[in-house]
């Protein structure tokens, strides 16, 4: 059993930040790549940005320079910091983790999402 849990969402008004987390825990070999996700209503999951287990990260293009993906290792947690928060921002976000199990499968992960508001 893997658990992915979100925390961190809220309401803010337009030009805030809010610092999202995602603990994994459960049956966990290694994590892999790990990664944001958000889905605004009535629109499809769009990818927000990913960290690789080395550190390295990529975003979406709406998102560079607003938005601060990074990870414990030693906690399996991963972080997003947004800043300069948009209405648009306006979304549920989803953590996503690629790990080994100790049963010794390979397979992603999702948590079950935070809400995040911003008024303007």
């Amino acid at each position: 059993q893997v658990q992915l849990v979100e925390s961190g969402g809220g309401l803010v008004q337009a030009g805030g930040s809010l610092r999202l987390s995602c603990v994994a825990s459960g049956s966990i070999f290694r994590l892999n790549a790990m990664g944001w996700y958000r889905q605004a209503p009535g629109n499809q999951r769009e990818w927000v940005a990913t960290i690789t287990s080395g550190g390295t990260t990529t975003y979406a293009d709406s998102m560079k320079g607003r938005f601060t993906i990074s990870r414990d290792s030693a906690k399996n947690t991963v972080y997003l910091q947004m800043n300069s928060l948009k209405p648009e921002d306006t979304a549920v976000y989803y953590c996503y983790a690629n790990m080994w199990t100790t049963g010794g499968v390979m397979r992603g992960y999702w948590g079950q999402g935070t809400q995040v508001n911003v008024s303007s």
